[in-house]
């Protein structure tokens, strides 16, 4: 799953929110290093992919995606899921709007700005200036994240390609998401934090 997903899935708990945000820039077992609840975060990011990564469902998306997108399909499977739950979000949050979360998480992250790794705090200002977990909810928005991803993270995955086949094949792939985020969620309810 990608950012907003994680963001969502760490029980409104802001510093669960900021580790599951940066669970991808913290290696082997540096989480150690990190307050509680940010610690918490990493652990469940890591338990969230790993879930992620062995659902059929997933497994199924992945493969429908990978003659166009090869290695990276895992990545923009990631994306698009993060842009059902964006484009879907009332169905799945009970009483907070995305814009909302948003700003919560927004205010979480620079509260905790100094626990960041480098990495994050080189793009977080942007990400939040440019709301980045809201442009999510539309097809615009969605490009606009790519193209910063093509810009400073990965080239090989073509916006203009990515947002075609979405189009393409958006009815399937949301079908594959609804399939899906309802196990994430029920796994994330019933995992034991450390």
């Amino acid at each position: 799953m990608n950012y907003l997903a994680h963001i969502f899935l760490s029980d409104n708990i802001r510093q669960r929110q900021v580790g599951n945000f940066i669970g991808d820039f913290v290696k082997g077992n540096q989480y150690e290093n990190y307050p509680t609840e940010i610690k918490r975060g990493i652990l469940l990011h890591r338990q969230i992919d790993n879930y992620t990564d062995s659902h059929p469902v997933v497994k199924e998306t992945i493969i429908k995606l990978r003659e166009t997108f090869g290695r990276y399909s895992g990545i923009v499977t990631d994306i698009y899921f993060d842009y059902f739950l964006a484009k879907n979000f009332s169905d799945y949050a009970e009483k907070q709007s995305l814009r909302d979360l948003s700003l919560r998480f927004y205010s979480s992250a620079v509260i905790n700005h100094r626990h960041l790794p480098p990495r994050v705090k080189g793009f977080i200002w942007h990400f939040i200036s440019t709301h980045r977990l809201g442009k999510y909810a539309t097809l615009e928005g969605l490009k606009e994240s790519l193209q910063i991803m093509e810009r400073h993270k990965t080239p090989a995955i073509s916006p203009d390609i990515a947002i075609a086949f979405l189009i393409e094949n958006h009815t399937v792939l949301e079908k594959q998401f609804q399939l899906f985020f309802p196990d994430l969620i029920l796994f994330v309810k019933n995992y034991k934090h450390k």
